[in-house]
């Protein structure tokens, strides 16, 4: 049930969805002649495209979240490293039979850099499917041909298949690695998502040592750098779903702390 609730939260996080909802409601008020209220619904949902657009609220949220994990030292190797799925498109994969990968693909590239660079580090990938459309297709699978591709043997690699979120992903890691006492173990993923990946982790029992990448926003705002309709409006969404995420989280026992600090 937890999945599924998790799911409904992230669409209704995304202000798109909400703004095309409440514009679909208000129309479909204004054909059967409940002009005030389909005319507020219509106003509101306005207000809500344009706002994001002019007011930094998207670059500030999502820039809080990534302010707050500063990367790991790296003077002395570590344990092993973790990498959370979320960047491979299996679906689109398997239906064009070509390489598919989104935005987030630099988890991947910063991991294969790191297992260069530590080669006696364990290695582990964390991530089945987040789909409820396509269950079966399991993000793991899709993984293990990239990182062969950039150079990094999968033999190497412990691809764990079955989670389906990130709480999933802390508790069935440490399943499958059952981290000793003393080991140092780097978790990396979006800077965006750390904050609710080591709240997830902590509270699975397992302290891990955070390596945020694949950055979106800059150190200081700077918020009239980019007005694009699309691109505010995306930042926004990325930010809410963090936030929705972590509340979420926090309120169904699968976080630490409501918004997990170093």
């Amino acid at each position: 049930m937890g999945f599924y609730l998790s799911k409904l939260a992230g669409l209704l996080a995304d202000p798109i969805n909400l703004i095309l909802l409440l514009f679909g409601i208000g129309v479909v008020a204004l054909w059967f002649g409940r002009r005030r209220f389909g005319g507020w619904l219509v106003s509101i949902a306005f207000l809500l495209a344009i706002v994001p657009t002019v007011l930094p609220a998207g670059p500030w949220l999502l820039r809080a979240l990534e302010n707050r994990f500063p990367s790991t030292s790296l003077s002395s190797p570590p344990t092993g490293i973790i990498v959370l799925g979320g960047s491979m498109q299996p679906g689109l994969a398997e239906d064009r039979h070509a390489l598919a990968v989104n935005g987030n693909i630099e988890r991947l590239i910063v991991f294969a850099e790191l297992a260069r660079q530590f080669p006696e580090a364990k290695l582990v990938y964390s991530g089945g499917t987040g789909s409820l459309l396509e269950p079966g297709l399991r993000e793991a699978d899709a993984a293990a041909q990239f990182l062969h591709r950039l150079g990094v043997d999968p033999s190497r690699v412990l691809f764990e298949r079955n989670s389906r979120n990130t709480f999933e992903n802390a508790v069935l890691t440490r399943q499958r690695v059952l981290p000793a006492t003393g080991d140092r173990w780097l978790l990396v993923t979006s800077a965006r998502h750390m904050p609710r990946a080591v709240g997830a982790f902590r509270q699975a029992g397992w302290t891990v040592d955070a390596f945020p990448v694949d950055y979106r926003t800059r150190r200081a705002l700077k918020p009239w750098r980019n007005l694009h309709f699309s691109a505010r409006l995306s930042v926004l969404a990325a930010a809410l779903r963090e936030w929705v995420g972590l509340a979420f989280y926090y309120a169904t026992g699968r976080s630490s702390a409501l918004f997990p600090a170093p």
